[in-house]
């Protein structure tokens, strides 16, 4: 077969990404440098390859037909003139087929998946709980034949769906990298015939287009033959698909770090940005650190230097009980907890927000849990507030009227009438069970530990303030009103609502804390505070950690070591079951740590 693209793919990949944050190295840099580390790595025994000569010798060697599918937000195009290039070299003759030819119109998925979308609705949907094969023509697909005297290469999401024997090949893409694609108006969602504006085009992302990826996925994971990370575009890594879920064993019994990737906002505030180096200066500001949202996070391996990253789900669809434990049973292929920063430091408040009740969540979401949080003051500033729970007199018809009257006439709210504030203190723990009014005021970095559904936040007032494009940003007032809780109110909200905390084990230079969280949160809260040493046990829970006092410390499982700096988010497994932290800096240590209930499972 001729090129499949004769007058050439741009693959500048500026052109293909809408940001100025910087992409992830193919290679880990050789430094000295100390602190928090932006690109964590675990490494490997197992090749890492680089580049689409080396996939295509591999490709040549299998003599077999060969599929090629993957995640939304690749760029088909591109990565199929490069691999094509390389066949062609080695004097390869290759028929392409791409699996969009056997998908449904798009008119036909527009409505198949219209009800999930709420058109009346520019943020929320409902997840779609089909299957991507719902997408596909059967009658097509099954005419999908290879060719009996050529290399039959078929690609695309969906592409292991024709029914041909043939070596499988899958292609991922980190989320933020998705995300700046669809930004620079590259991608088309699944099925649909033209692009759309980032907002609406994230929206069918999230209710549609991941959700049967991801099903996808896990149902691939255990026979993929290579595993390629497609965003360098044209330095691509790759690896076996044996070697990939060898290195996902490895890593369900032992401490890892979540690649985090970082944001700027409306309120952001300048801490990330004067804290953590490597990232971009010339961003306005950082307004989120996404330290573990499981959902969009990646994990990146490493072996010889050479990085490949692949979806933080990956581990869970490889065996969620390793990672997991007692938690696995529930929660299944998804991770329970959060965590992420918020940083307001010489920026703004946040909105004015709530979150919804379960019941509401899964009649209107289709999500099983809802986003039930807590705020950890990491950082401060004087006369730093959080905003939680209502004053006592408040009038909810009243309060209502006022925020319609603001959105309707562009008019400031006098917020403190009606909710309570509070000193920002550090090391203190705010709970935000769903249903609570609450907000980060400005000076403040918070750690935000949350149950992981992470978008469904209902804005009441956000300061009269545009986004950072200069367009208003949606309020949910009626959505906040059919779930906020008014009980929660007055002397109440000091009660309920600020952990208490409490010594439940101490040694002779170590203590373990308890930060009580509410009836409504299915994870409890520990803080480890020691000089020297201390021992974690995991009782059949997977752990989630940050230091949140220190420099440096280390972690050991088994006869593994990991280097923790401050701020730094770290996973340990369920099945590693038992892990000792050792502290390398000066002055005492503590560690926070968060994990699922028993009795919640």
């Amino acid at each position: 077969m001729t090129d499949p693209y004769p007058n050439g793919i741009n693959t500048d990949i500026g052109t293909l990404r809408n940001t100025t944050q910087f992409i992830i190295p193919a290679e880990k840099a050789q430094t000295t440098q100390q602190g928090y580390d932006i690109y964590p790595a675990f490494k490997i025994a197992d090749t890492i390859y680089s580049g689409f000569n080396s996939l295509a010798e591999w490709i040549v060697n299998q003599d077999q037909n060969i599929v090629i599918d993957g995640y939304s937000g690749v760029c088909w195009d591109q990565f199929v003139k490069q691999l094509h290039k390389h066949l062609t070299q080695k004097g390869k003759t290759v028929r392409w087929i791409t699996i969009d030819t056997a998908l449904k119109p798009a008119a036909v998925i527009e409505e198949l998946i219209a009800v999930n979308l709420q058109q009346n609705d520019p943020v929320f949907g409902k997840r779609y709980e089909g299957e991507l094969i719902d997408f596909f023509d059967l009658k097509k697909l099954r005419s999908i034949q290879p060719d009996s005297h050529e290399l039959t290469i078929i690609y695309g999401c969906g592409a292991a769906l024709a029914p041909i024997h043939a070596k499988t090949i899958y292609i991922d893409v980190p989320k933020n990298e998705i995300q700046f694609r669809s930004r620079a108006n590259v991608l088309r969602n699944l099925g649909a015939s033209e692009t759309a504006d980032p907002k609406t085009q994230y929206k069918r992302f999230y209710f549609v287009d991941w959700p049967v990826l991801n099903k996808h996925k896990q149902q691939l994971l255990a026979r993929i033959d290579a595993i390629v990370d497609e965003q360098r575009i044209i330095e691509i890594a790759w690896m076996t698909g044996a070697a990939l879920r060898n290195s996902l064993t490895k890593m369900s019994r032992h401490a890892f770090r979540a690649r985090p990737w970082f944001e700027p906002g409306v309120w952001g505030g300048q801490w990330i940005k004067d804290n953590i180096a490597g990232l971009n200066p010339d961003v306005i500001n950082y307004a989120w650190s996404f330290e573990l949202i499981a959902p969009e996070n990646g994990i990146v391996l490493e072996n010889e230097g050479r990085l490949l990253e692949v979806s933080f789900d990956s581990l869970l669809f490889h065996n969620s009980n390793a990672i997991l434990g007692k938690a696995a049973k529930r929660f299944g292929y998804h991770f329970p907890i959060r965590f992420d920063f918020l940083d307001t430091m010489n920026g703004a408040p946040l909105s004015l927000q709530c979150h919804p009740t379960i019941a509401y969540t899964k009649e209107h979401f289709g999500e099983d849990f809802t986003q039930d949080e807590t705020y950890y003051i990491l950082e401060h500033q004087q006369q730093a507030k959080v905003y939680l729970g209502f004053q006592e007199n408040i009038d909810p018809q009243e309060f209502k009227r006022v925020l319609q009257d603001s959105f309707n006439h562009h008019t400031p709210v006098a917020v403190e009438t009606y909710v309570q504030t509070f000193n920002s203190k550090k090391h203190e723990l705010y709970l935000i069970p769903n249903g609570t009014v609450h907000s980060s005021g400005k000076n403040n970095l918070v750690l935000e530990i949350s149950a992981t559904p992470y978008i469904f936040t209902f804005k009441m007032y956000d300061w009269l303030r545009p986004d950072l494009n200069g367009k208003p940003r949606p309020l949910n007032i009626e959505r906040a009103f059919a779930n906020l809780n008014f009980e929660r109110k007055g002397d109440v909200v000091k009660d309920t609502l600020i952990a208490k905390q409490s010594i439940i084990k101490q040694g002779d230079d170590w203590q373990v804390i308890n930060l009580m969280t509410h009836p409504d949160h299915f994870y409890a809260i520990h803080r480890f505070e020691f000089d020297t040493v201390i021992e974690g046990h995991t009782n059949g829970q997977c752990h989630i950690l940050s230091l949140v006092e220190g420099d440096l410390i280390l972690v050991r499982t088994g006869q593994m070591e990991q280097v923790i700096h401050y701020a730094e988010t770290f996973i340990i497994p369920a099945d590693a079951v038992q892990y000792q932290i050792i502290n390398k800096g000066k002055g005492r240590a503590k560690v926070l740590t968060a994990f699922v209930k028993d009795e919640c499972c």
